[in-house]
Order: structure tokens, then C-alpha cells, then sequence
């Protein structure tokens, strides 16, 4: 595993112009809706290394900016996790990388440091990078998140598939704004 100062995959690498899949595409693999859809886009995906990159736009309309903090609104950690995790949603479904898991859920989080803040106006940038895949069971995804190419959030996470009968549960993407 990389260290905090050591980038998942170089800036250079991936162009935050160039969209590999917009919020439609998104909305096929992952079924947050509404508030809780932090993904703008994905800009690159490299199946070989299994990383992924995706950015969020953040607004003034975000759902947390009215109440942490008002006056001084800054994302809150939890949420910039929950991004990563989307990230990493959207790749391991989109890829079925655990073997007719239709719906991914938080399996954990290690190591997580922030380093910086981010507030409306900032593009988050995400790099997750899949460190182990028991199919069936588990994922280990490292990430990192950016804004203007510093380092303010990075960590593990796990993600586990969630029960057959909630994946079922969901509403067909045609009936969901």
C-alpha cells in the first residue's frame, strides 16, 4: 500500500475534461439519489490496475452548507468518505468485480486523515485504487481526494455486498430523478 504522500496515479495521468461517465451513467451503477449523490463524473478508468477517477462538484445548494457551519460551510468528512465510496461503487458494480453484487454498502473505513478543507465552489477530486477483491465478500479500495491538486482526504475502505432482496427493493433508474 502507498503512503499518504505517495499518489495513487500521478495528475497527469487522467484529464478532468475528458468525462468517461456523467451523472446519467452513473445513476446505471449506483442507486444514490437526490442529496446523497456525490459524484458528478468519472474521468478514467484503468480495469488492468483496477483505479478509478471521479470528481464532485460542490455547490452552495449542498444539503450540509446551511448547517456545518453557517457562515464558514465546509464539507464534512463523513460526506467526503461517502464520495469515495460511491467511486468505488460505481467501478466494482460497473465491472462486477464480486460476482452479481447489485448493491455495494459501507464495509468499513481505516486509516482515514484529513488534511485539508473543502467547501462549495471546489471540485473534490477522488482516486480509489482497489487493494483486494474477495468476491462475493469484500472489497479494499484505497483513496485519496483533492482539491486544486493538494491532498485533503485519504484512507481504506471496505464495502461489502448488501442483501439480494434490498438490490430488489430498488427502483428501476427510469423511476428516479
Amino acid at each position: 500500500m502507498k503512503t499518504s504522500k505517495e499518489l495513487i496515479l500521478d495528475h497527469a495521468a487522467y484529464d478532468l475534461n475528458q468525462v468517461v461517465a456523467d451523472l446519467d451513467e452513473i445513476r446505471r451503477y449506483n442507486p444514490q439519489r437526490y442529496e446523497m449523490e456525490q459524484l458528478t463524473a468519472v474521468v478514467y478508468e484503468d480495469f488492468e490496475n483496477k483505479i478509478c477517477v471521479g470528481y464532485k462538484d460542490l455547490t452552495d445548494q449542498e444539503f450540509w452548507v446551511r448547517g456545518h457551519m453557517p457562515g464558514v460551510p465546509l464539507m464534512p468528512g463523513v460526506i467526503q468518505c461517502e464520495a469515495a465510496a460511491q467511486l468505488a461503487s460505481y467501478f466494482t458494480i460497473k465491472y462486477d468485480l464480486l460476482g452479481g453484487c447489485k448493491l455495494l454498502g459501507f464495509g468499513g473505513l481505516e486509516e482515514v486523515r484529513f488534511r485539508g478543507i473543502v467547501r462549495p465552489g471546489d471540485r473534490l477530486v477522488i482516486v480509489a485504487k482497489l487493494l483486494r477483491v474477495r468476491p462475493r465478500a469484500m472489497i479494499v479500495c484505497q483513496f485519496q481526494e483533492f482539491v486544486d491538486q493538494n491532498l485533503v482526504c485519504h484512507g481504506i475502505l471496505r464495502g461489502v455486498p448488501l442483501p439480494e432482496e434490498l438490490a430488489a427493493q430498488l427502483r428501476p433508474p427510469e423511476q428516479i430523478a
